[in-house]
């Protein structure tokens, strides 16, 4: 089986949604079927069809999440240095047409969150910078056509 990269943070991250859904979320949807149960008829029963569905996304996000942590790699940004963008880097970058500044930190695909700043390792600026240093330029080819951007600073926080 393949490892799947995480930084530190994402992967606290992640045991900490999986321990609340183990403790929380699973116990709280069975006692919910539970007393849809108690309602009768089980075929007109919106609220046991409700429940259930909950539990099935409850019971896949658990599976999802365990075989996430069981594979992970986890690396530790603030032990690594250097001026290269690698998994875990903070990296500023420019726009070179619209001089739009963006920083990103380079995560793993289970714990990217753009609004957030957290760039999935797999999206294309992400992999466009993989391996560049600071002072260089890239061309990401995006679905509104090729943007160059040019790395700022490369930061291990």
């Amino acid at each position: 089986m393949d490892q799947i990269p995480v930084t530190k943070n994402g992967y606290d991250s992640l045991v900490k949604e999986l321990h609340e859904l183990k403790t929380v979320a699973r116990p709280d949807v069975i006692q919910a079927i539970a007393e849809a149960r108690e309602h009768g008829d089980l075929s007109e029963n919106a609220e046991y069809h409700a429940a259930r569905e909950q539990q099935s996304f409850i019971e896949g996000r658990i599976q999802e999440l365990e075989a996430v942590t069981g594979r992970a790699q986890v690396i530790d940004p603030t032990t690594m240095s250097g001026d290269t963008v690698k998994f875990g880097a903070t990296v500023t970058i420019v726009d070179e047409e619209t001089d739009e500044e963006e920083t990103y930190q380079i995560v793993g695909d289970y714990e990217s969150d753009m609004e957030n700043g957290k760039l999935a390792i797999s999206a294309p600026v992400a992999r466009a910078l993989i391996g560049k240093a600071e002072g260089n330029s890239v061309t990401v080819k995006t679905p509104r056509g090729a943007q160059d951007y040019e790395i700022l600073s490369v930061e291990f926080k």
